[in-house]
């Protein structure tokens, strides 16, 4: 092959996520060097090739697939966002025990080689219940940080059809795509698709999803992670509650948590005096996370447009007392 159309190949391997491809292009450019006399640069390839190959064996399913580096393709684009995560869980601020059981999920999904020679599967599906705003979504994405995966977001406005059976079969390839595609798949608002069965109102179609579901989910055997979220958790069917290898609560945030929270949000800036705790403390008892985060960020915001060069504290709570009405 000339050296032309190996770079090619190289890239449209890379573009499509051919990680074999990849590979073998790469290794016949440096046999190609090496046939060349370049030897030196050749055994330089051939360390980087084989450096490469165990980093990404790290993320490599028990079925031999990896995270791809490109979105999904045909039919699944319709139905997942795909986006590679730059957090990890030590840029939340969550509860000793949310925090204690993430973690515990981490290690089993870095160690699952260790478990499996005892039978033994990794913690892998969870659902995340409490109000809106107390980081649910973020967690599914700090999870892919700390795991180097992606995150796909399942689109249920994509998902449902009006068409029978056509959603069941949608989910599906979703399911499939847990196989041949390792990530974290996020199914936000879950109870849109997940309501209790009982329920007079739903139409005969979601019942029939979430039925598919509940077997799909019992059925699966892929080594990536599915995160269900919702904020109303007495809604769902009581037979989800079991599929899940953990529910995890999200309380609002704490006395502690609450300082913490804006701490690290208004990391790398100074306030021009010096917080009055209680104060701050009192202001956002009550509010989410994602509410104290904007008050920060509009603290920010304030200091940068003002042409300061400090925070204003009583900007700040200005900003957390605007968020309680």
């Amino acid at each position: 092959m000339a050296a032309s159309d190996q770079i090619k190949s190289l890239i449209e391997s890379f573009g499509d996520g051919d990680e074999s491809r990849f590979f073998s292009t790469a290794l016949q450019i440096a046999a190609s060097e090496a046939r060349q006399g370049h030897t030196t640069f050749a055994q330089e390839l051939k360390k980087l090739i084989d450096k490469a190959k165990k980093e990404r064996s790290l993320t490599t399913t028990n079925t031999g697939k990896t995270i791809p580096l490109s979105l999904p393709k045909r039919e699944l684009s319709e139905l997942i966002d795909v986006f590679q995560p730059t957090i990890k869980l030590s840029d939340m601020v969550l509860s000793d025990s949310v925090q204690s059981t993430l973690y515990q999920l981490i290690n089993e999904q870095k160690h699952w080689e260790k478990l499996k020679k005892y039978n033994l599967s990794p913690k892998r599906k969870l659902l995340l219940v409490w109000p809106p705003g107390t980081g649910k979504t973020m967690t599914a994405q700090a999870i892919a940080g700390e795991l180097g995966m992606a995150v796909y977001i399942i689109r249920l406005d994509g998902l449902m059809s009006k068409f029978m059976g056509e959603s069941i079969a949608k989910l599906r390839l979703i399911f499939d795509a847990m196989i041949d595609h390792r990530a974290v798949y996020l199914f936000d608002e879950f109870d849109s698709i997940g309501s209790d069965r009982t329920n007079a109102q739903d139409i005969g179609e979601m019942k029939r999803v979430l039925n598919s579901f509940l077997i799909n989910i019992e059925k699966d055997t892929s080594n990536s992670i599915i995160i269900a979220a919702t904020n109303l958790p007495e809604s769902l069917d009581k037979a989800l509650f079991r599929r899940f290898d953990d529910v995890i609560s999200y309380p609002l945030p704490e006395t502690n948590q609450i300082l913490d929270i804006i701490q690290k949000n208004t990391q790398g800036f100074s306030f021009s005096s010096e917080l009055n705790n209680n104060e701050i403390i009192h202001l956002a008892k009550g509010l989410n996370y994602s509410d104290i985060v904007r008050a920060c960020e509009e603290t920010i915001k304030e200091m940068i447009l003002g042409g300061k060069t400090k925070l204003n504290p009583l900007y700040l709570e200005e900003a957390l007392n605007k968020r309680k009405f």
